[in-house]
Parts: structure tokens; C-alpha cells; sequence
């Protein structure tokens, strides 16, 4: 999240430089826009790279799954008449200690997923920066901002000319430096 808001205090610098820079000289500038998050959801890499964590996430879930069952069948168990009140208490320990297993393993499967999601997109940011780079050098920009993203409410660039966004181009040089 801080690095999210680094990047947009870096964007609105840029823009703002971008802005102001030609009213005080006679240089134009010119500048681009783009949507990261764009480019990792149609590209080639992102797509593997999301498929990956949603696998990783159904394996983890597929575990969860079980271990919900498990402790359905073990609280059922629990409450058979015909049971001793020695054997539904240790029945009750039994439940209890998986219980407290299954919320541990449960915590623990979402700081997994926390963190797997953290490194991809810490890795994926470089490389799409790297990719707005080689696009932004290749066609004269000073400076490649990324839009933001309307589902997260964080839109940086309100409004741009169509003509500015070069995610198509961002994208496609994505896919040329990580096949």
C-alpha cells in the first residue's frame, strides 16, 4: 500500500512537472498515460502469473475445504445421545484442538496468499515499468503515468486524451521482454 502511494505521489509530480515545465520554457513535453493494471491482466506473463495464484489459492482452499468437513463430521460426532459424557468430552477436546488447528492453518493460508500476491505485484511493477520505459524512450516521452484504477477508487489521471494511453504498446512490449 505504500509503495501504491509513493507511485501516486510520483505520478502527480510528473504530471504536475509535465504541466508546468512548458509554461516556463519554450520545450514541449510530451506525455503519456497508461493502466498497470491493464497490462498485467492481458498480457502474456500476467496472465500465467495470475493463473498461478489463483491455483495456489484453489490448492489452499481445496485444504480448507477438507478440513471444514473434517469438523462438521467431528462436531456431529459431539452431539450423539449415545455417547458417554467422558467420551463426548474428550470428543469436545478433540473438536476444540482441530478447531484451533484449522484457524491457525487458516490465518496462516492468507498470509501466504497476502504475501504471494505482495511479491507478484512488487516483481510485475518492475517489469511494467520497465516495459513503459522502453515504450515511453522509443516514442519521445518524457513521462509514462499510470492512470490508476477506477475499481479501487484510485484514479490518478482524471481525465487525457485517448491518444495519450499507450497501454496497447506497454503491453505488447511486456509481452516482447518476458515471454
Amino acid at each position: 500500500m505504500e509503495r501504491l502511494r509513493v507511485l501516486q505521489l510520483m505520478s502527480v509530480a510528473a504530471l504536475w512537472l509535465a504541466m508546468v515545465s512548458p509554461a516556463l520554457s519554450d520545450d514541449t513535453f510530451k506525455v503519456a498515460v497508461m493502466n498497470q493494471q491493464t497490462v498485467v491482466e492481458q498480457s502474456k506473463a500476467g496472465k500465467r502469473a495470475l493463473e498461478e495464484l489463483k491455483a495456489y489459492s484453489m490448492s489452499r482452499q481445496r485444504i480448507i475445504n477438507a478440513d471444514d468437513l473434517e469438523l462438521k463430521e467431528l462436531q456431529q460426532a459431539t452431539q450423539d445421545e449415545k455417547m458417554s459424557d467422558s467420551a463426548k468430552q474428550e470428543k469436545q477436546s478433540q473438536f476444540q484442538a482441530k478447531l484451533d488447528a484449522y484457524q491457525r492453518r487458516l490465518s496462516d493460508f492468507n498470509r501466504e496468499i497476502q504475501q504471494k500476491q505482495r511479491d507478484m505485484v512488487a516483481e510485475y511493477s518492475k517489469k511494467v515499468q520497465a516495459a513503459a520505459q522502453a515504450v515511453g524512450e522509443k516514442n519521445g516521452f518524457v513521462a509514462v503515468i499510470d492512470k490508476g484504477n477506477e475499481t479501487v477508487m484510485m484514479r490518478i489521471v482524471l481525465y487525457h486524451q485517448p491518444a495519450l494511453d499507450v497501454t496497447d504498446q506497454v503491453v505488447k512490449e511486456f509481452d516482447r521482454q518476458n515471454k
